[in-house]
C-alpha cells in the first residue's frame, strides 16, 4: 500500500477496479482546513484523465509494471503492432490508447512496453527521439538561435517550434515529454 502524499509522476495504483497512473502531483495546503493532495491522473485502461484531491493519508494499492524491451513494426488498421527482440512475440495494441505516443515512433524503432500482469498497458519512449523535418517555411538568412522560432511538420507528423535557421530534410532531436519540443540538430 502506499498513502497519497507519496505518488509522484509517472506512479500507477490501483483505485478500486481501475488502473491509475499520476501525471502531475502537488502538495496543497489551504489557508483554513486540511492539507489536500491535487492530482491530475490518467485511467490507464480508458485513457480519460481527470484533476481530482485526495487526502495525503489515503491508501492506495501500488501497481507493478513491468517493461519487455521491444521494436515498433507498423501501423495497420488503427493498431501498432510490437515484436519482442527475443522471443519474436508480437503484440497489438489500439493506436488511440497511444495516441500521445504514436506521434515519436519509426518503425524498427527500440522502445518499451509497459504490462501489469499480462495486459498490454502502453508505450515507454525515450528520453529523446531523432525526426526528420518533413516541412517547414524557408530559412530566414542571418536568424539566430534567440528567434521565436517556427512550426515545423516531422516525419511522423508531429509539429514542434524550432529556431528559423532549421530547413526541411535536417535531423532533429526531440524531446518526448510533455508533447515534444525541440532539443538540438542530431548529429
Amino acid at each position: 500500500m502506499i498513502s497519497a502524499v507519496d505518488l509522484r509522476g509517472g506512479m500507477t495504483f490501483i483505485q478500486g477496479d481501475k488502473l491509475m497512473r499520476v501525471i502531475e502531483a502537488s502538495h496543497h495546503k489551504p489557508g483554513k482546513g486540511n492539507t489536500v493532495m491535487r492530482m491530475k491522473l490518467r485511467d490507464v485502461r480508458t485513457g480519460a484523465i481527470t484533476d481530482t484531491t485526495l487526502r495525503p493519508d489515503e491508501k492506495f494499492e501500488q501497481a507493478y509494471i513491468e517493461n519487455k524491451t521491444v521494436q515498433y513494426l507498423y501501423e495497420m488498421s488503427g493498431t501498432a503492432v510490437f515484436m519482442d527482440m527475443e522471443s519474436y512475440e508480437q503484440y497489438e495494441i489500439p493506436t488511440t490508447a497511444i495516441a500521445d505516443e504514436m506521434k515519436f515512433l519509426l518503425e524498427n524503432m527500440e522502445v518499451k512496453i509497459q504490462f501489469f500482469g499480462t495486459e498490454v498497458i502502453g508505450v515507454e519512449l525515450p528520453t529523446s527521439v531523432v525526426l526528420t523535418v518533413a516541412e517547414t517555411q524557408p530559412s530566414i538568412k542571418g536568424a539566430t538561435v534567440t528567434g521565436s522560432g517556427k512550426p515545423a511538420t516531422l516525419e511522423t507528423g508531429l509539429v514542434v517550434n524550432v529556431p528559423d535557421f532549421i530547413e526541411a530534410g535536417e535531423k532533429l532531436e526531440i524531446a518526448t515529454a510533455n508533447g515534444g519540443s525541440y532539443m538540438r540538430r542530431a548529429k
